[in-house]
């Protein structure tokens, strides 16, 4: 499923009054506040489904895969989705 498909059933389960922008409006409006939360590095928990994340990684050394010489990884930060107890019981 990719957004157009998301921004589809979002419309479907609004109803027959809700248009296709609106539902991708309300699709973004979700995407930008969860991005807002881990911007200010704070979790961002939906019950039921997940919680996303701010993760840290370590700098360290890697190998260069065409030359294998070794080489140093800069620390950054990464986004981890953790999946909610109902999001994991719908999958099994």
């Amino acid at each position: 499923m990719n957004k157009a498909d998301l921004v589809s059933a979002v419309q479907k389960s609004l109803g027959k009054d809700a248009s296709r922008a609106d539902a991708d409006r309300s699709v973004q409006a979700v995407i930008d506040a969860i991005k807002l939360g881990l911007k200010k590095d704070q979790s961002v928990q939906l019950v039921g489904f997940g919680t996303f994340k701010v993760a840290t990684r370590k700098a360290r050394t890697g190998i260069n895969p065409s030359t294998r010489a070794p080489m140093k990884i800069k620390a950054s930060k990464t986004v981890r989705f953790t999946a909610g107890k109902d999001l994991k019981a719908k999958v099994k």
